[in-house]
């Protein structure tokens, strides 16, 4: 019934706007001439037409002799005035179009150089713009109707005044959106009828401009409901197209614009749509270049000059050839492109700044290759070779009781190369994503091949036997995460889904489910990907990255650092917390009751997210939760987070929290949790693991079926981005290890049967106390019938023993396995919300905000919530409410401003009132105290210095924001030490070379690397961080001018290499 009224209504709506229907076919309306250049702007509509190509080629095949070139800068959550980039420091497109988006003029910590939007027009030489508006704005429902179409005139009005191919004025065409489809039968998803609504009204909006302005329009929402009356399924989630709805969209379009196809190029369409495919593949790594932080961003400078200039300038080469290829294909002909890249630019050869040791240097391929004339670079000691697999395990010491092996390598295993992300499936086989094409493609190398390969230990002896490649042919994998439906992978701006449908351990079925995250530094981009008991996706992201993804409910925008939430079930996406500067989470962990624990990586705190996941608002982010790592203990940078939970481990360490380290102190330390009022508190208990391979770089880590940890070894020499180029020869793209560690004391766990078990069999799993057996065992349950699982679970729940000291636990584990069949059961989760168990209840509220839509009187149960005994309950309630309507949302914070806020609660509670009312939290400023007697310019030059240090990514990362580093991961205090208060000279060169060897400070010794600041930094710059760091922490001592620091720097210009402690002190003494 409910299928028949939806139907009905977009009856209803067709009829209505059928009568302004333009269903006549090609008028001739744009001028099309030998070499015109035609370029699509607009948005996620129109930037997966990248993906499908058949637009392209329908244009191509209807001028077979015109050489047309073809663009697509359309890119996700895109407006006529508001198209952002983080390379960028404007997100306007043309003068005045703040003026129509005020939710968007905070700003949003966009840096770079990247091009605007005209000189991206003017750079391709636009004759023809083809324009996607209309789905993004729709959202602002019928208030934002009339201030919309003031935007789009004002968009048209500007490009008409331009002159983007040097003569005249472009060509303009407007494309609406379509419709919404109805997929609510299948899906839980909106029903389309509100959407469709809105989209409707923006419609006819963009209808208006087009005729005031005179420019050509396409209804394209009109007919596209005809075509899912008639054709079935043409999207995949209500508004996002397949491929047989591009089919029809782009043939659509097409003939609106341009004449009948030619029959002759037609018999090569294949041949041109695989030309255009290439061809969109090599624009899309100019365009949309992975990693373009370090090309046109923040972090250009100092090394991005050395190289990437050539590469884009090679690509650009690349491109046209292929633009070229399409043409030969209209005729029939296929192009040898790898001959034809030969006659492209050479790339400027990257030497390594590595510089201790050995002589190498680089082939034209970038290659290092022995230099037998010792003028090359100079490389480092020992540290420069990689170890053998058996001794780098030597190398590896595990805690008193604790055994560590190695599971696989690059030796056995080639294709272990670069491995970023472990996980193991329900048949408890270890999956590893590998990524050698890291940082990301250069252009000339053959097409990234990074993968997901499945390790077997057939025989069961500890060790790999047998390899899988389950999809090759990725670029840049740094998350997976599985489900029924398949595993989700991280594809640069993609999150993309690999199915099996054959059941051959190898993808045949890909489909990207969601566009528009950010890759603009690859290592930030959506990664570390982890599961909540439902079954969503939590995917960290990194503080350099603005991501603008279209969903079914609307744009999500991702500012500053944060976390992304994917509900598979709803193909809802959120934006579950936005930090201010939180600079790159790669490590998410769930304790056995829900809650979440993250990494910040870049610094050395772990955090509790749940505080902090309050509806965001555009370019602003919250403080963070507190850091519950103890101070003497506090290790950067992190990656990784599993909690222990494995009868295999002594009882005494179960719970506690594990992470891995991969600078300075090489390994995982763990850490007791412990109930703390409302949050929790960490005490220190061991280092697990410690490595003296300075190439050891644990990154991530997974309890095994039988109870065993996994660690993943990246293993690489350089892994630091502000103190390499990202294309030195010394990063690694060949070694990869992944390690077991056992306790041989007590027997390994018996492996529960997950994939393809009874459903009584799964059902008892949730019993079993290894929380990564019921996380599979809740991954494979989400995947049966729910009409078969719902009363078998309906009888495991009437059966459990009331007795039971788990008998909580194991309520909440049903809980949860209806929340994942997305059918939660309402009275089992009323029962829960009143446990006698604060931890239940708090649980119980997060599946009630996440399945509300379900469950009647939602707004009145979080308002009970709110007046919880417990801090934590409250706390849960509080958080929640900011994401509902405001009529609802209020009267839940009100409620919990009744009862005592603490710490935990308070800020919390101030953001969710602010945010609900569309305002921002701006903290009172804390102005930093000065103890010093510096005046006048000295004072200022103090100033300066304090902004620098602070900065990300400069000092505070590693000497902390009090000066007293991090002695556990190797980084020393800069308080009451000669190497800062004492000689000038020698301070200046440490910054400006760098420093390496062994060092002592303040009765400490320390082994490491401090970086070189010389071509990153200005002398005024060294000048006025020195100022800082000399008269801060307690220190006093003289200023450094700019002078002294230029002086030094001409006295030093030949000097290549770090100098070590030992050179400095020399030269002190002989200077005294």
């Amino acid at each position: 019934m409910r299928k028949w009224f939806t139907f009905l209504g977009l009856l209803i709506i067709a009829h209505a706007v059928l009568k302004g229907f333009d269903n006549e076919p090609y008028k001739n309306a744009l001028t099309i001439n030998k070499g015109t250049h035609i370029v699509l702007i607009g948005n996620n509509l129109c930037s997966r037409m990248m993906n499908s190509g058949h637009f392209e080629t329908e244009v191509h095949l209807r001028y077979p002799k015109n050489k047309l070139t073809i663009r697509n800068m359309c890119d996700g959550g895109n407006t006529p005035g508001f198209r952002p980039h983080s390379g960028r420091l404007s997100p306007w497109a043309f003068p005045g179009a703040e003026e129509y988006n005020s939710e968007y003029m905070r700003n949003s910590d966009s840096q770079g150089h990247f091009e605007t939007p005209d000189e991206w027009l003017t750079r391709l030489k636009a004759d023809v713009i083809i324009a996607f508006f209309g789905y993004n704005e729709s959202f602002r429902k019928e208030a934002g109707v009339k201030i919309f179409e003031e935007e789009l005139g004002a968009f048209i009005r500007h490009s008409l005044s331009q002159k983007y191919n040097g003569e005249t004025a472009p060509q303009l065409a407007i494309v609406s959106p379509i419709a919404f489809q109805d997929l609510s039968y299948k899906y839980d998803l909106p029903n389309s009828q509100s959407e469709n609504k809105y989209l409707l009204m923006y419609k006819d909006a963009m209808k208006r401009a087009s005729e005031k302005y005179k420019v050509i329009f396409i209804d394209v929402f009109t007919p596209s409901i005809t075509w899912f009356q008639k054709d079935g399924v043409l999207t995949i989630d209500g508004f996002q197209m397949n491929d047989k709805g591009y089919k029809h969209l782009s043939l659509f379009i097409a003939e609106k614009l341009f004449p009948k196809r030619n029959r002759k190029a037609a018999k090569h369409e294949k041949l041109v749509r695989e030309a255009v495919l290439e061809k969109n593949w090599m624009w899309h790594n100019d365009f949309k270049i992975p990693n373009g932080v370090h090309v046109f961003g923040r972090r250009y400078k100092p090394y991005g000059p050395d190289n990437y200039p050539s590469e884009l300038t090679k690509i650009r080469e690349m491109t046209v050839i292929r633009d070229k290829a399409i043409w030969a294909a209209i005729r029939g002909k296929s192009t040898d492109l790898t001959n034809k890249d030969r006659n492209t630019s050479l790339l400027t050869a990257v030497e390594t700044n590595y510089k201790r040791g050995d002589f190498y240097s680089t082939d034209q391929s970038g290659k290092m290759v022995i230099d037998k004339t010792k003028k090359g670079t100079q490389l480092a000691d020992g540290n420069s070779i990689y170890l053998s697999q058996e001794n780098a395990l030597e190398k590896i010491k595990a805690a008193p009781g604790y055994k560590i092996e190695l599971f696989a390598s690059e030796k056995e295993f080639p294709d272990l190369a670069n491995p970023v992300q472990l996980s193991f499936d329900n048949k408890g086989r270890l999956w590893v994503a590998t990524m050698p094409t890291y940082p990301h493609y250069r252009p000339g190398d053959k097409r990234p091949d990074d993968k997901l390969i499945i390790l077997e230990d057939n025989d069961r002896d500890g060790r790999a036997d047998n390899q899988i490649i389950f999809a090759d042919g990725l670029h840049i994998p740094v998350g997976f995460e599985f489900s029924p439906e398949g595993v989700y992978v991280s594809q640069g701006t993609n999150l993309t889904l690999f199915s099996d449908t054959d059941g051959d351990d190898k993808f045949d079925k890909k489909q990207i489910v969601l566009s528009g995250f950010d890759d603009h530094d690859t290592h930030h981009t959506i990664s570390a990907f982890c599961a909540d008991p439902s079954g969503a996706l939590y995917m960290g992201q990194g503080v350099f990255l603005h991501s603008n993804i279209e969903t079914a409910y609307g744009p999500v925008h991702g500012t500053n650092g944060g976390f992304f939430r994917y509900s598979p079930q709803r193909r809802h996406l959120e934006r579950t917390v936005q930090n201010d500067f939180l600079p790159n989470p790669w490590g998410i962990a769930f304790d056995r009751w829900g809650q979440n624990f993250f990494c910040d990586t870049s610094g050395p705190p772990i955090r509790w997210m749940m505080p902090a996941t309050i509806k965001p608002l555009y370019g602003v982010g919250t403080k963070k939760t507190r850091n519950l790592v103890p101070k003497e203990h506090q290790v950067r940078p992190t990656s990784g987070l599993e909690f222990v939970s494995s009868r295999h481990f002594p009882e005494e360490v179960q719970g506690d929290l594990l992470v891995n380290n991969t600078i300075g102190f090489l390994g995982t330390k763990q850490h007791a949790v412990f109930e703390d009022g409302t949050g929790y508190r960490f005490e220190f208990r061991q280092d697990l693991i410690v490595s003296e391979d300075g190439n050891f770089r644990p990154v991530d880590m997974e309890f095994a079926p039988d109870g065993s940890l996994y660690i993943v070894d990246w293993h690489n020499l350089l892994i630091g981005h502000m103190q390499h180029n990202a294309r030195d020869p010394l990063r690694d793209h060949s070694h990869g290890r992944i390690y077991r560690i056992t306790y041989p004391d007590r027997p390994l766990v018996k492996e529960a049967s997950v994939a393809g078990a009874s459903i009584k069999q799964l059902l008892d799993n949730l019993k079993l106390p290894e929380y990564r057996t019921r996380y599979r065992t809740r991954r494979e349950l989400r995947g049966r019938d729910a009409n078969e699982v719902l009363p078998a679970l309906k009888k495991w729940v009437e059966e459990l023993d009331d007795v039971d000291p788990q008998r909580n636990h194991h309520l909440l584990e049903a809980l949860w396995v209806t929340w994942g069949l997305n059918k939660v059961d309402e009275d089992l989760l009323k029962e829960l919300l009143i446990s006698k168990d604060h931890r239940v209840r708090a649980a119980a509220i997060r599946v009630l905000r996440y399945s509300g839509h379900q469950v009647d009187q939602k707004a009145k149960l979080m308002k009970v919530a709110a007046q919880d005994e417990h801090g934590r309950v409250r706390l849960e309630a509080i958080t929640a409410a900011s994401w509902l309507e405001k009529d609802q949302g209020i009267p839940i914070l009100t409620e919990a401003k009744k009862m005592p806020l603490d710490d935990w609660m308070d800020y919390a509670h101030q953001v969710s009132v602010s945010h609900i009312n569309d305002r921002a939290v701006y903290e009172e400023k804390i102005e930093e105290k000065i103890i010093t007697d510096l005046t006048g310019s000295d004072l200022d030059l103090f100033k300066q210095g304090w902004k620098l240090y602070n900065r990300n990514g400069l000092c505070i990362t590693c000497h902390q924001v009090d000066g007293k580093g991090l002695s556990a991961s190797g980084y020393p205090s800069l308080a009451d030490t000669d190497w800062v208060i004492g000689n000038e000279e020698r301070l200046i060169k440490i910054l400006l070379k760098g420093l390496y060897g062994p060092l002592e400070v303040n009765g400490e010794k320390y082994s490491g690397v401090m970086a070189s600041y010389g071509k990153l930094l200005k002398d005024e710059d060294i000048a006025s961080v020195l100022t800082y760091i000399r008269n801060s922490f307690g220190n006093q001592a003289s200023v450094i001018t700019q002078e002294k620091v230029a002086s030094v720097r001409l006295a030093t210009r030949d000097r290549a290499n770090y100098f070590t402690p030992e050179e400095l002190l020399e030269e002190n003494i002989k200077k005294k």
